[in-house]
């Protein structure tokens, strides 16, 4: 049975809560700063109560915090392992110098391919990229799956919500049946759901009451997966206590 928890902590300091090198992977999608410009703008009404959507705003995670961000990430993951993180153009380019310097190395933007356009102005984006590093060296499990990975967006769903088997890929591609996946900004769960589905366990965490409500019930609903509060806490690290 694969097991899962979740806990409401701000993402560093519940990662700061983790063992060091405890964690076999972590995939997550920060609502990232770039974010609130598009919000701002209009050129999406997924993202605030609007006629066209009932979905509450999220808290940002801003970028000066990336460094701290990816100081624990590198930390909590064991030794030759992936780490993925969702992101637009803009905070690409913001993210991934960051993210070297916390020793990571990158290995090249992933594309999610939407199949269909976007709102926007210039382009409509159909696409946003996924950023693979790597902390040491680990081999992929498939090296004929491409860099392209296409599934239709989710209409409807939690804001910036991604479709799980999007996430579904870049697991079975890092990590085997058994291992601790993590995800630090929880969002609608698809991380954890993806994880589950896989045979993998899942432990994370995330700021909003709408998030943690929802992810708690579509995690539950996996088939053959269950909550355990004392299976997140044999990573906990020594001295500190991981909050619920």
């Amino acid at each position: 049975m694969s097991t899962y928890e979740l806990f409401t902590q701000d993402a560093v300091d519940w990662l700061r809560g983790l063992a060091p090198e405890s964690i076999n992977l972590v995939v997550t999608d920060p609502a990232y700063e770039s974010l609130e410009k598009h919000r701002a703008k209009g050129t999406t009404t997924r993202l605030k109560v609007s006629n066209g959507s009932s979905n509450e705003w999220f808290p940002i995670f801003h970028n000066s915090r990336f460094p701290e961000l990816f100081a624990e990430i590198f930390r909590v993951l064991k030794p030759d392992s992936h780490f993925y993180m969702y992101c637009d153009q803009e905070t690409m380019f913001v993210a991934k110098p960051l993210a070297e310097a916390a020793g990571f190395k990158f290995w090249k933007p992933i594309v999610w391919d939407k199949k269909a356009i976007g709102m926007g102005y210039h382009y409509r984006a159909q696409y946003e990229f996924i950023l693979f590093f790597e902390k040491g060296k680990r081999r992929l499990i498939d090296l004929g799956i491409s860099d392209v990975i296409p599934f239709k967006r989710i209409i409807g769903g939690y804001p910036t919500e991604k479709p799980a088997e999007v996430s579904g890929v870049l697991i079975k591609q890092s990590s085997v049946p058994g291992d601790v996946v993590v995800d630090p900004f929880v969002g609608s769960g698809s991380v954890g759901v993806a994880a589950l589905q896989n045979g993998r366990n899942f432990i994370g965490t995330d700021v909003a009451e709408v998030a943690q409500k929802l992810a708690a019930e579509r995690l539950a609903a996996v088939p053959g997966a269950g909550r355990d509060s004392g299976f997140a806490a044999a990573f906990a690290a020594p001295q500190r206590r991981l909050f619920g």
